[in-house]
């Protein structure tokens, strides 16, 4: 989620050492080379994925026609909680498969203890619990791909709706600060026991939200990834971050539908996305079905979260282990925007995602899985 509106003032960020970039044509990037200059490729059955689709598209349905239906929904989880199954295969061996091969636009789930090294302990790192936060317009249904993935690989997994978000029961005009949209998020972090940590996982505008955490809750934070996210610094507003290139960027601009609750001599309360614009916006390079989720699940963004700026201090929100994944096909959060961000707070690690759009739990799931999972391997 970018947006068009340009500021004069521009943050300064506080000098780090520059940050280790990996392309993912290595063997700690995204996809993986195989052994002896071969590559295999591993297809899933169909009738497997087409279930998970047809699941998820069930789901969002159901829940569109509650709303119209007077809005109300039967249940109010701000959170999906997923724990792992206990029948995971993680003795298998890792089928890999090349980074240089042809993109597929369907890209096939692989049976999920094909994602896993073999070697993985578990138990011997620092956390197996992710927490994942949704961007700006999406919920916690975006992350199903990465969910059952992850599970498998036996890890524990959170899906935050953010208020207003998903299945969160909540008018988003009136959604009136970060604190407010974030507070399923804050929520789950005070229910967290003392000496518990997570990987704490942000999605565009989901990346203000991991940072407003991080800096109430530095010790339940293991390390945070940044996924075409907003990584701002201190007193930074998401919409500073991303007018510094408003002239790059006409497709957002084209897409943006402002909302007027308060009336039209008032800042707009909330931000929707043309439908006819959002495959080449945000799913460029997504399957269809997966469009088509997305088409009957987005919800509007709230304005004044975008407008807040954040105060972050280097004792607790620069105490957590930062890193970012690059989506190079985007045409939401260009990679030019990417790199600015990286650039002005340098993270300890950054990875390439080759071939992924603004949405890569849809484009590149396998890949995306695989830098999750490495990253939680790294001492």
């Amino acid at each position: 989620m970018g947006l068009c509106f340009s500021r004069d003032n521009k943050s300064t960020a506080k000098k780090r050492p520059p940050s280790k970039r990996i392309t993912n044509h290595s063997v700690t990037a995204a996809v993986v080379r195989g052994g002896g200059g071969g590559s295999t490729r591993i297809r899933s059955s169909r009738k497997e994925e087409n279930l998970i689709h047809e699941q998820a598209l069930a789901a969002a349905i159901l829940f569109q026609q509650q709303l119209q239906n007077g809005g109300a929904v039967p249940f109010d989880r701000s959170t999906s909680l997923r724990y792992p199954s206990g029948n995971s295969k993680k003795n298998q061996a890792l089928n890999r498969s090349s980074s240089s091969r042809t993109r597929s636009f369907t890209d096939p789930l692989l049976q999920p203890h094909q994602l896993v090294n073999q070697d993985i302990k578990l138990d011997n790192i620092e956390t197996n619990h992710f927490v994942l936060v949704h961007g700006g317009g999406f919920g916690a249904w975006c992350w199903y791909k990465t969910i059952a993935l992850l599970e498998e690989g036996g890890y524990k997994v959170t899906a935050i709706d953010l208020t207003g978000s998903g299945i969160h029961s909540f008018d988003t005009n009136s959604i009136t600060s970060l604190s407010q949209y974030v507070k399923p998020l804050t929520d789950f972090f005070e229910k967290i026991a003392d000496g518990e940590k997570v990987i704490l996982v942000g999605h565009d505008f989901g990346g203000a939200c991991i940072s407003y955490a991080m800096e109430l809750f530095p010790s339940k934070v293991s390390k945070a990834v940044y996924i075409a996210a907003a990584m701002l610094t201190s007193g930074q507003s998401t919409l500073e971050m991303f007018s510094e290139k408003v002239d790059s960027n006409d497709l957002m601009r084209q897409a943006q539908i402002f909302h007027y609750a308060n009336g039209n001599n008032q800042p707009p309360t909330a931000i929707d996305f043309d439908k006819s614009l959002l495959k080449d916006l945000l799913f460029n390079q997504s399957p269809s079905k997966d469009v088509a989720l997305a088409s009957v699940s987005m919800r509007s963004i709230p304005f004044s979260p975008v407008l807040e700026k954040l105060f972050l201090s280097e004792t607790k929100y620069g105490s957590v282990r930062r890193f970012y994944i690059e989506t190079p096909e985007d045409n939401a959060i260009p990679i030019a925007v990417q790199e600015s961000m990286i650039n002005k707070s340098p993270p300890e690690r950054v990875f390439h995602l080759k071939g992924a759009d603004h949405s890569p739990f849809f484009s590149k799931p396998q890949a995306l899985n695989k830098l999750l999972v490495e990253i939680s391997k790294i001492p």
